[in-house]
This record gives structure tokens, C-alpha cells and sequence, in this order.
């Protein structure tokens, strides 16, 4: 097979040249390749397949149904490599629970996708860390709720295991009292808020962790540029800490919650339109080092309510490719190969895999992707329905499976 007329673009550039995979491995790139088997990509990109290192089930509830339905959706936004949030329902914090979780990865058609375990388990006491990464486990999962002795003890174990700890930085006495962000927009609408030092505070302690283990972090969808500036400070000084900030956190402020827009209710809060500006100006310093979609659906039962009684979370799966495209690409904020860089070389990384580029050699996982084609947004559990995005998968090369959308 011979893909004609496409721009290869991965971590490292841009360039223009044919590109022939035989067997699910790309063996020659160079310019006027043919073959009987030729795919057209002029006006495309041939670029990696997308990891998201975030996301989560329908109503966050573990099952093989949910998992299935996930992978199908990741595919077909760009995403081929899945890592399932811990927190679901069960939580990802036991043998038995890990099991039923594996046993639901099995024979899916879409994206790959792979366990992080919850550290903690309802009582807030420690789950079975070694037996669950022994088992296949891809990263430790932690909220800052815990407690000192117990964050150390985790620490320990990602020491010695040498993973990486996805944390979540949040204070549980005051998540617990509010609904978003705390600010003039709460205020408004007379919705309990929750102020950024829930996550800065925490960040600031789990960096310190962090400096006296000599672990590696990533902290988990940061919404404060506050905490993105001491998680950067940290790294000058050494400290092997990463910052992961989703899409929706880049490009909406906590105005989208106004008329009581519970798609707009999202966890962590939407911040203000002033940090929305440092946000933005973070990712382009390179201060951010992994996007998400912070993918987690609801049904409309649990979303269709009252905004204090709204279930947290937006769909954005099935569109993520067109998303980042849109908003961050085509409004000239960062560059494709940057946007390659947050969305597969760099999170790739957060769990120990090389990937993000494209050479010869290389086992393909790359997608075929047509900025130019646009298409409205239907889905009114998505903050951008009734929106125009850009560009469209028109077909993956996942190993020696090939589809075309």
C-alpha cells in the first residue's frame, strides 16, 4: 500500500513525501512511490494516532459495554491509545475489580486502551499498589485527599516502581461545597463556588513530595495558571513534574456556565476569562506538556438537571482531532507539529513509550487527517454543539488494520 501526496507531520516537523506500509510497517518514504493498492491523501495530514492519558466511562460506570463504546469513539476522533480514568464505579482499586476491568479490553475494534488504578479506596486507606502494577496496571492514580502519610506511602511505591503518578490535585472540604469555580460568574448565577487554591495548595505540597522522592508527577487536568506556574518553577529546579490541562479549560471560561449550562459543568471548574489568557499563553511557552479532551459522558438523566444536581462533565471523544485542530491549529496557537507533541509524543511518554513520530521501521498507528473538511457538532452533551470544527479522519493504519471513515 502506497499513501500519495500527504504531509507527513509528526513531533519533529512537517514534510512532503509518499509513504509505503507493508504488513502494518512503513518501509519507504520518498516521492513518486507507486503500487497496485494507492490511497489518495492530497490535502491531508498523515500523522500519529492521537494517546489520551484522561478519560472516562459513560456515567463512569465499568463495564465491558462502556469500554467497547469508548474505543469506537476514541478511533474515530483521531485517539488510538486510551488510558480509563481509576475513578469509576467500581473504582479501579482491586484485584478483582482490575480483572473484570481487563477482561473488558479484549477483542475491541476501536483504540487501544489501558488501566490506571485508584491508590485509594473509598475509606481512603491504600489499594494493593504493587499487585495491581504487577497485573498490567499502565499508572497509579491518586487524589490529593490523601492524607500526608498515606501520599508518602504512594510516593514510595512509585519509587520503586519507577511509574509515573497521575495526580489529581484537590482539596476535599472544598470541592465538596461548590459546583465551579468561585468568582463573579458564581456569584451571578448564586451557585456555590470553589476557589483555585483547592488545587494550587495541593500541587505545591505534591511537588515537594515529589522533590524529596525523586518521582515523576504528571498533574492531572490543571485549570489554575498558578499551578502551572510552580509546576514550571519546579522543573527549573529539577523536579520531574508534568502538567496535563484540557482543551476546554484552554478555550472556555467559567462564562460558559451562564443560563446554567450544565455541559459547561466540568471537573475541575472552568476558570475566569483572565486565566483563560494565561492558559493559553502558558501552552504556548511550552509550560503545558500534555492536552486532553477530559472525556466523560453523561446521561441525559444525570445531565438534563439542575446545575447543582448536573453530573460533572462534556463529550468531546468522537471530535478530538477536529477540536484540537480548530481551536488551537487553525487559530494559529500552536503549530501541528506542537499540537503532536501534547497529544501523543508527550503523554505517550508519561507511560514509558517512545512514540509521536513517523519513520521508516516504525510499526504504523497513524491517521489519515483532511483539515479542510468541515462539520457541524450534534451532540448536546458536548460544549461546542451547534458549532463549526475542522477537519475530519478519513482513515487509520493501526498495525496491518486499515479503516476508512
Amino acid at each position: 500500500m502506497v499513501i500519495q501526496n500527504a504531509v507527513i507531520c509528526d513531533a519533529n516537523g512537517q514534510r512532503e513525501a509518499d509513504i509505503r506500509i507493508e504488513d502494518g510497517i512503513i518501509t519507504q518514504m520518498d516521492t513518486n512511490l507507486s503500487d497496485a493498492n494507492i490511497i489518495d491523501g492530497k490535502g491531508s495530514y498523515f500523522m500519529p494516532l492521537l494517546v489520551d492519558t484522561n478519560v472516562r466511562l459513560q456515567d463512569s460506570i465499568l463495564n465491558s459495554k462502556n469500554i467497547k463504546s469508548i474505543s469506537e469513539q476514541a478511533l474515530s476522533g483521531g485517539v488510538g491509545h486510551v488510558i480509563l480514568n481509576a475513578d469509576s464505579t467500581p473504582a479501579i482499586d482491586s484485584e478483582i475489580v482490575f480483572e473484570f476491568a481487563q477482561n473488558g479490553l479484549h477483542d475491541l475494534s476501536g483504540a487501544k486502551v489501558d488501566l490506571m488504578i485508584n491508590t485509594l479506596k473509598e475509606d481512603a486507606t491504600l489499594s494493593n499498589i504493587a499487585i495491581l502494577l504487577k497485573r498490567g496496571a499502565i499508572a497509579p492514580y491518586m487524589s490529593t485527599i490523601a492524607k500526608n502519610d498515606v501520599a508518602i506511602k504512594i510516593a514510595q511505591y512509585c519509587q520503586m516502581y519507577d511509574v509515573t503518578l497521575f495526580c489529581k490535585a484537590e482539596d476535599n472540604s472544598l470541592i465538596n461545597s461548590g459546583v465551579m469555580l468561585d468568582g463573579d460568574v458564581s456569584s451571578k448565577l448564586g451557585l456555590a463556588g470553589i476557589p483555585d487554591l483547592s488545587e494550587v495548595l495541593h500541587v505545591s505540597r505534591m511537588i515537594e513530595i515529589a522533590r524529596h522522592f525523586k518521582i515523576k508527577i504528571l498533574f492531572k487536568s490543571i485549570a489554575s495558571p498558578h499551578s502551572v506556574s510552580l509546576i514550571t518553577q519546579a522543573k527549573k529546579d529539577g523536579v520531574d513534574v508534568k502538567c496535563e490541562v484540557s482543551i476546554h479549560h484552554l478555550i472556555n471560561s467559567d462564562e460558559a456556565c451562564e443560563n446554567f449550562n450544565t455541559t459547561a459543568k466540568l471537573d475541575p471548574p472552568l476558570a475566569c476569562k483572565s486565566d483563560v489568557k494565561l492558559l493559553q499563553e502558558a501552552l504556548k511557552n511550552n509550560q503545558i506538556d500534555i492536552l486532553t479532551t477530559l472525556h466523560q459522558p453523561s446521561s441525559p438523566v444525570n445531565k438534563e438537571v439542575a446545575f447543582f444536581d448536573a453530573a460533572y462533565g462534556c463529550e468531546a471523544l468522537g471530535d478530538t482531532i477536529a477540536l484540537y485542530y480548530t481551536k488551537l491549529v487553525e487559530s494559529k496557537m500552536i503549530s501541528m507539529s506542537d499540537l503532536v507533541k501534547f497529544t501523543a509524543q508527550n503523554s505517550a511518554k508519561s507511560i514509558k513509550k517512545e512514540y509521536g513520530t513517523i519513520e521508516v521501521g516504525q510499526r504504523v498507528s497513524a491517521m489519515l487527517f483532511n483539515p479542510h473538511i468541515k462539520a457541524t457538532v450534534k451532540n448536546e452533551q458536548s460544549l461546542y454543539n451547534g458549532g463549526e470544527l475542522s477537519g475530519k479522519v478519513t482513515a487509520i493504519f493501526d498495525n496491518k488494520r486499515v479503516t476508512e471513515f
